[in-house]
């Protein structure tokens, strides 16, 4: 098993015709993916022959193909568009939700995302109200990881075990926090393959990126080409890190064009 690997896919909103989406700006647009995209994705995986797992099963890093698929979020389109795709094609999938989210335009309420555990799908959470962790006093802390977890499992009704980092941004104080909340694992934003050797708190994951052919997904799935990737995160890294995140984030969205309505 120590030699066997899985790319964890990070979706977010799916796009549907004459819908609007959360949010419009550039630099959230280029995660957004058309239905008929991501349908050609799964699709493929059918296709080849390739698996389509949650967080609690791809862990098991079993030997057919497999890739593990997750959404960010909580997105309405989770419940309306990904689901019944996921369900045609036979995947499964770990839903992170943004427990502040909830209940507000473009978001899943309390009542759909019930709905969504009830169908089989992991539920999973993504703080409270999405800010970058590592910027975060404890007490804020605190309140993006624990009592985000609460909440959702007091909507759902049961325990949650899996947790995703807003941006990708965590530090080791997020990391402990987690732990001590009950978190099985922690996944980020890196692009790397997972195996039985990865820690479960810093679980990689590859963002899929609107402009993404089919046959860059392909090799994406069989963790080909990813150094070039991480390559290129951490050039990225650096400059948040230099920068700092607000900083990075201004510069980011002069560069993108992103101007917020």
């Amino acid at each position: 098993m120590a030699g066997r690997r899985c790319v964890f896919l990070m979706y977010h909103e799916i796009e549907l015709p004459g819908r609007p989406l959360c949010q419009s700006a550039a630099g959230y647009l280029r995660y957004i993916l058309p239905l008929e995209t991501f349908r050609s994705q799964m699709a493929w995986m059918k296709e080849s022959g390739w698996r389509g797992l949650a967080v609690g099963e791809a862990l098991r890093y079993p030997a057919e193909p497999s890739v593990c698929i997750t959404f960010d979020d909580g997105c309405e389109t989770d419940l309306i568009a990904a689901a019944p795709a996921l369900r045609e094609f036979g995947f499964n999938a770990t839903f992170y939700l943004t427990a502040g989210f909830l209940g507000t335009t473009g978001y899943l309420n309390a009542s759909q995302a019930r709905d969504l555990d009830a169908q089989g799908f992991e539920i999973g959470c993504h703080s409270m109200t999405h800010p970058y962790l590592s910027d975060l006093p404890e007490p804020e802390l605190k309140r993006e990881v624990v009592d985000a977890k609460l909440q959702i499992e007091q909507m759902v009704g049961h325990p949650i075990e899996h947790f995703s980092c807003p941006g990708g941004r965590y530090d080791q104080r997020t990391l402990q926090m987690a732990r001590q909340a009950g978190f099985a694992t922690v996944a980020n934003s890196q692009f790397y393959a997972n195996s039985s050797s990865t820690s479960p708190y810093e679980l990689g994951r590859v963002a899929m990126l609107r402009d993404l052919t089919i046959e860059e997904f392909s090799a994406t799935c069989q963790g080909r080409g990813l150094w070039k990737k991480r390559l290129q995160h951490q050039v990225r890294r650096s400059a948040q890190r230099a920068l700092g995140n607000r900083a990075y984030n201004r510069l980011r969205a002069v560069l993108l064009g992103d101007h917020r309505r």
